[in-house]
């Protein structure tokens, strides 16, 4: 099973498993595959924090983080660290992308956030991606990943440095080889099933072309993966192993927003759309009333990144809390990232039980390809 991924790794199952959620990261490793921890969303201290308590679980077993560095920070790209103290988020967004949602917030009856929420939720922050990679790398990780375009030649060095593997995705075959001259360990070829920022080339014909183009540097598949079926399918293709992000959404560890993951379970592959209304690059998320909004005619159109995060940040907070608390018109709005591969996630299971029927899954259709052959 992908010795060379697993020596790699220093895991025992060639299953990777993005989240977002400390405890899905910590119960994929412990299960023997690697859980990766999605950074984008903490402050450096609260990236500390999250770390610190997932060695506490795993001990020694490997794991790793996720960054979003993008090729530019568009209208902050002279921005250091020590400049975001204080800085005025809102003075830097265009009135008319201000006043659209605004409008739609007030549409939906959206209330506005108590004070408590806010002292909690410290919006308008933003941390640069380079100081959550460098909180990463003080740590015991196995891996770091750059989730868009080749990541910066410090990265790598940095990385390669301190012992660490440098992982980075790739919706082209153009991509993957700009990766592998960056200096990347392993590839994930991420074909536009996948939930979050994708390409459009499908994982079957994006796979194999990847692998022979950046051969020999191991190439990980990702997007529709969910059951051991397709995990073969992705080994027969020439992946060494995979990267998973959707499945882990509905787990019974997973902090997705209750009502977005009763929306996932009654999902249909269907149901999704790639859109730029939450991240201002195409990311592929769960339809709703808030794409349909972006995606309408009377929309101003979204920001690039990292702006539109910085838009719409306090907006989907003020969602998610008020679709917890049973507001009908944030339940219509509430989504999240979610690949195409929803329309399997319809019950909810321990992470740990995932991980090995996915894996025992796998083992079984080797073994019936193999009969078919005799």
């Amino acid at each position: 099973m992908a010795k060379t991924i697993c020596e790699l790794l220093g895991i025992e199952y060639p299953l990777l498993a993005f989240s977002h959620c400390r405890d899905v990261v910590a119960a994929v490793s412990k299960a023997g595959g690697m859980g990766v921890l999605g950074a984008v969303s903490y402050t450096p201290d609260e990236l500390e924090i999250e770390l610190k308590w997932i060695e506490g679980q795993i001990g020694n077993l490997p794991y790793g983080v996720d960054v979003l560095i993008p090729a530019s920070l568009k209208g902050l790209e002279n921005l250091k660290p020590e400049d975001l103290q204080g800085i005025d988020i809102k003075s830097l967004l265009p009135a008319e992308q201000v006043k659209f949602l605004d409008n739609l917030l007030s549409q939906y009856g959206i209330p506005e956030l108590t004070e408590e929420q806010e002292a909690s939720g410290e919006l308008g922050r933003l941390s640069l991606p380079t100081t959550l990679a460098d909180i990463g790398l003080r740590h015991p990780i196995k891996l770091i990943a750059s989730a868009l375009g080749p990541p910066p030649a410090k990265l790598v060095e940095d990385a390669h440095n301190a012992g660490v593997l440098v992982v980075a995705l790739a919706g082209t075959k153009e991509h993957a080889v700009r990766q592998k001259e960056a200096g990347v360990d392993i590839i994930v070829a991420q074909g536009t099933e996948a939930g979050g920022h994708t390409g459009q080339i499908g994982t079957m014909v994006l796979v194999p072309e990847v692998v022979d183009a950046v051969y020999p540097t191991p190439v990980l598949a990702a997007g529709g993966i969910a059951t051991g079926r397709q995990m073969a399918a992705a080994m027969a293709l020439g992946a060494q192993g995979v990267w998973t992000g959707s499945v882990w959404l509905t787990t019974e560890e997973a902090e997705t927003n209750p009502v977005v993951k009763q929306k996932f379970l009654e999902a249909s592959s269907s149901d999704t759309i790639r859109s730029r209304s939450r991240t201002g690059k195409p990311a592929r998320q769960l339809k709703s009333a808030w794409t349909n909004a972006w995606e309408s005619p009377d929309s101003p159109g979204t920001l690039p990144m990292p702006m539109q995060p910085l838009l719409v940040q306090e907006a989907i907070e003020r969602i998610d809390k008020a679709a917890i608390s049973g507001n009908e018109g944030a339940k219509e709005l509430a989504n999240y990232f979610v690949g195409q591969v929803v329309g399997m996630l319809n019950s909810v299971k321990p992470t740990r039980q995932v991980v090995l029927d996915i894996i025992h899954e796998y083992v079984d259709t080797i073994q019936e390809l193999h009969e078919l052959l005799q």
